[in-house]
């Protein structure tokens, strides 16, 4: 695909917007109903492509399954084949090779599986050899790693001769994804005891039921609709359908997070209508439960010239991409900044400068192979004429993203720079 030129827009816009299904829940959906046996009607799952990934994977029989790039795979089908003695060689990508799983793998061979990682201990590829049960049914996991991790061992614990007890040490991070997690295995049949108090959760032995499940709108795809009104002309308005008011996604936060930064949210019964509003003159936000969202709300801050305080980026820098150092990059041809006060905790936002703004050079956007880069960047339209390098990437999670921002910006392809 040819790079993708944004043309700035000057008049307010009214937008009705289709989401994309939440790959988060559909993921989760497709592993439990495999897990209840594969029969259940699943209703909405994405269209995107680690969606497709888990699908495909999970009907073939072939001795190697390829996740590509979609992390989410990866790291629920390692527990899946695990446990089920599916013999498998697991690969992806060669940035998926570079993201460490080593914690969910020593949690699986305590629980009994059999599994060698192929080039370097800690990473994929994966060799899955069968699943002889340990006997062991308790295990403390580090929880401010990855939430996915933890997610993966929740939904296959009821298939283990005891259950499955996690403690989880340290920080929590991602909570609201296993919270997620844990919803939709009550929606399956199977209840979790969760004592957040002390981090413990309690999985029962037990069955999976397939029952009928229909998977919500994505509140991820809905932050980059959330930043465009943000920085759009006065008077901007945005409908986002398929949006529930009360949603098992953590990212719903955007609702709170974009109120502060001029956003108002009402609900409509078909989704969430946004309107521009003013904004507050700073910003302060923990990232820890919701990183997802922290590149949209970086440029917004940038972009709006609001001085803004992140926390919780940590787990940024080991995603598709280092997200920390692409969103200082791409910010930086644009004059603004993310300036990492303290080491690996606090960071500052510095606005996008005006100059910069105005030079052509300085509207190119790489996209580093990360789906949420382009996305995240994209609302800066609002302000100048954009370049998007590699817009594919939003296959990943959005593929129509494209299509549905052609209703409020004008989308050239190019292959040169803007003039």
């Amino acid at each position: 695909m040819n790079n993708l030129l944004l043309r700035r827009v000057t008049q307010p816009f009214r937008v009705e917007v289709r989401l994309p299904a939440s790959k988060s829940e559909s993921n989760r959906a497709l592993i439990l109903n495999a897990l209840a046996g594969g029969q259940a009607p699943l209703s909405n799952l994405s269209e995107a492509r680690d969606t497709r990934t888990m699908l495909r994977l999970l009907a073939s029989p072939d001795p190697v399954a390829d996740v590509l790039d979609a992390g989410t795979t990866m790291r629920f089908l390692t527990a899946y084949f695990a446990v089920t003695g599916q013999p498998k060689l697991l690969t992806g990508t060669p940035r998926m090779q570079e993201r460490p799983i080593g914690i969910l793998v020593d949690a699986l061979r305590t629980l009994g599986a059999d599994i060698t990682c192929v080039r370097q201990e800690g990473y994929p590829p994966l060799q899955l050899a069968g699943f002889s049960p340990s006997g062991k049914n308790q295990l403390q996991i580090r929880g401010d790693v990855s939430s996915q991790f933890i997610s993966a061992l929740l939904m296959v614990g009821p298939t283990l001769p005891d259950g499955l007890v996690l403690e989880l040490t340290g920080e929590v991070g991602s909570r609201p994804y296993i919270e997620m997690t844990i919803q939709q295995m009550a929606a399956f049949g199977v209840q979790v005891e969760a004592d957040w108090s002390k981090n413990v959760l309690r999985v029962p032995a037990g069955a999976y039921q397939p029952v009928a499940y229909a998977v919500e709108s994505d509140w991820s795809g809905a932050s980059y609709w959330f930043a465009l009104v943000a920085l759009g002309p006065e008077g901007s308005e945005a409908e986002l359908l398929g949006l529930k008011e009360a949603s098992l996604q953590g990212d719903r936060v955007i609702v709170d997070l974009m109120a502060r930064l001029g956003v108002r949210s009402e609900y409509t019964g078909r989704g969430f209508r946004l309107k521009k509003i003013s904004s507050e003159k700073t910003f302060t936000w923990d990232f820890t439960d919701c990183p997802d969202l922290a590149q949209t709300v970086a440029v917004v801050c940038a972009a709006l010239g609001i001085p803004a305080q992140f926390t919780g980026l940590e787990s940024l820098k080991v995603k598709e991409t280092d997200r920390v150092f692409a969103l200082q990059t791409e910010l930086r041809k644009f004059g603004g900044d993310l300036v990492e006060v303290v080491p690996n905790e606090r960071y500052e936002v510095r606005a996008l400068l005006q100059s910069a703004i105005e030079n052509p050079q300085s509207k190119i956007v790489h996209t580093y192979d990360d789906h949420r880069m382009a996305m995240a960047f994209a609302p800066l339209a609002m302000l100048t004429d954009v370049v998007i390098e590699e817009p594919g990437v939003v296959a990943k999670s959005f593929p129509n993203f494209w299509d549905e921002l052609g209703k409020v910006i004008s989308i050239e392809e190019t292959e040169s720079t803007v003039s």
